[in-house]
């Protein structure tokens, strides 16, 4: 071993090595092994007895108090400022502060290989997704840890932090595909069509669904039935209000249940309301608004539709009249409804109307009864009829309703591309709360499958500051993703976020991820946010990170003894995400 120095000062974990005058070499050779000279960031040992206390160095400064030589060999004194990392004993190395050495102990070089076992990665088993920046040794990953907990993919745009979530799960299906296919699924919310073509794994072996508001023609995201008519699910696709909406819709889903749901009893519902409505000896304005509002989606006849057009509201009478005729009144006594209604109404006849048609058509048909009993509020509900009306359509292009179910692929993506963003906004935690949902249903205890969760662009959905939406909604929408990382890991469910913007995703889904992939970082707000979360990245490395060239990442986290600098392998073209930069000189010539 080459020695390069001998320990001055031990100041807590803080220590002083005074250098020799060879330590300033680049590399060094010493019986046909390479060794890596002292420069910051580097590792040497200190001699303790019969072990060796692993260093890295922090800094090094001339010491001008003390000088070497004399008249032209005059010398400054070189120092260097290091930190124990861990410690080899029987040439195996433990991380962690268990020994410091002492005064006047010799310091010495690390061969390359010595410091391949500090990460103790070698490429045997297959799992090379780079190698280490400084030392351009190769590093395999040790998938069963990482791939066991919740990851996190940060860096600005243009950092490389796509390609390195590719690579990740990439590397792990040319390796172990044939294993996972039955017993894991892998889903990825694709938000820029990044991941649609030869990405990840072969094209034969995921399914991808290119959901579409945009145009028509897209394929649709598949929901049981029984799914489907869940409040939760129905208070996330229409945004509803806590207090007084997710009510409703529970008294709609309870009484679906209760009666019948063939279309002979929907339409014995439709027929009752007419009636209650046209003869109710409490006219309602709105009640009658939205009985003309049901005729038309129940698309029940122009005749009906025609009559009901003539019907208004006498409010110094406070009843309904039928076409300006004098008298033409309705009500207990009156022969208006059996003249003009009677007989369309009792021919009434539909088709069955599946999905958010049918939720439509039972949300008309409760808001008339319970304004008919006075037991809601209009003005509370209003605005939950007129998001379904408005959602309706761009929600039948994205989602199918399903009968039984249906069996999966291990590997899905899910393209939001061409989705508006109302239906990026919202569709994203319906899938993850479907997903989750499924899994925690069949797993066993403890779990005998995986579920993994792939968010790319994260900040879409895990925002905390959002103008567009109530705090209501905010805070479930992030209790769902809060409560998958949270708890997921004991029912076997993960998920791995990537994201240009850490500091805009929510602080308590930040501390509860395991491992981090950090590429470049400029923003204060994003540096600070992980320098207070992640507990396992040290001053130097998060000092790198706004310098890193593209396809370096900081590798941090509870599967790591210590931060790592990594060059990220580059893909291969044709498996590369749809991200890359634009070629000006191809494009403009």
């Amino acid at each position: 071993m080459i020695e390069v120095g001998q320990v001055t000062a031990v100041v807590g974990v803080e220590i002083t090595i005074k250098a020799n005058e060879n330590s300033s070499l680049e590399t060094h050779f010493y019986r046909g092994q390479a060794f890596k000279g002292v420069s910051i960031r580097e590792y040497i040992t200190v001699d303790h007895g019969f072990r060796e206390v692993v260093c890295k160095v922090e800094g090094e400064y001339l010491d001008e108090s003390h000088t070497e030589g004399k008249g032209p060999n005059l010398q400054y004194v070189r120092r260097l400022k290091v930190r124990p990392i861990g410690y080899f004993e029987d040439e195996k190395f433990f991380d962690g502060i268990k020994f410091l050495p002492k005064i006047g102990d010799p310091a010495k070089l690390m061969s390359e290989r010595k410091v391949e076992k500090i990460f103790e990665r070698t490429v045997s088993d297959g799992f090379k997704i780079g190698s280490l920046m400084k030392e351009d040794l190769p590093i395999s990953l040790p998938w069963q840890k990482i791939f066991n907990s919740h990851l996190g993919i940060f860096g600005n745009t243009g950092s490389g932090k796509s390609n390195t979530l590719t690579k990740l799960f990439t590397v792990l299906f040319e390796n172990k595909f044939d294993t996972l296919a039955d017993i894991s699924q892998f889903v990825f919310l694709d938000f820029n069509g990044e991941y649609t073509g030869e990405q990840l794994v072969d094209s034969g072996k995921k399914t991808v669904l290119r959901l579409k508001t945009r145009a028509a023609g897209g394929d649709q995201f598949h929901l049981a039935e029984s799914q489907f008519w869940d409040v939760e699910t129905l208070g996330i696709l229409f945004q509803a209000t806590a207090n007084t909406q997710k009510p409703f819709l529970r008294r709609i889903v309870d009484d679906r249940k209760r009666f019948s749901v063939n279309v002979n009893s929907l339409t014995a519902y439709v027929k009752s309301i007419f009636r209650r409505v046209l003869n109710s000896e409490h006219p309602s304005a709105e009640a009658l608004e939205l009985l003309k509002s049901l005729s038309r989606h129940l698309g029940i006849g122009d005749e009906l539709a025609e009559a009901l057009n003539k019907v208004g509201y006498h409010r110094n009478n406070q009843s309904f009249y039928f076409d300006s005729v004098r008298g033409s009144y309705f009500g207990v006594g009156n022969s208006t409804y059996d003249d003009h209604f009677g007989a369309l109404v009792d021919a009434i006849e539909f088709e069955a109307p599946d999905g958010f048609r049918e939720l439509q058509i039972r949300a008309e048909l409760k808001l008339i009864s319970d304004l008919l009993y006075g037991s809601v509020q209009y003005e509370h509900i209003q605005p939950l009829m007129r998001r379904i009306e408005a959602l309706m359509g761009d929600f039948t292009k994205v989602i199918a309703i399903r009968q039984g179910d249906e069996e999966e692929g291990p590997v899905t993506v899910i393209s939001l591309r061409e989705c508006n963003q109302e239906i990026k906004k919202i569709l994203p935690i319906l899938i993850a709360k479907h997903y989750y949902e499924e899994h925690k249903r069949r797993v066993s205890s403890p779990p005998d499958r995986t579920m993994h969760l792939v968010i790319d662009e994260a900040h879409n959905i895990l925002s905390q500051q959002s103008n567009r939406e109530a705090e209501s909604w905010k805070d479930y929408r992030l209790e769902l993703f809060e409560e998958i990382i949270k708890e997921g890991r004991k029912f076997g469910a993960f998920m791995t976020l990537a994201s240009q913007r850490p500091a805009d995703i929510s602080p308590t889904v930040v501390s509860q991820l395991h491992n981090y992939f950090i590429h470049r970082l400029v923003n204060d707000r994003d540096l600070t946010l992980l320098e207070n979360t992640i507990s396992t990245l040290d001053s130097i490395s998060r000092s790198q990170i706004p310098s890193l060239p593209q396809g370096a990442c900081v590798v941090t986290g509870t599967t790591f003894d210590i931060p790592m600098l990594l060059q990220v392998d580059k893909l291969p073209k044709e498996q590369e995400p749809d991200s890359s930069d634009v070629d000006l000189v191809d494009l403009w010539g």
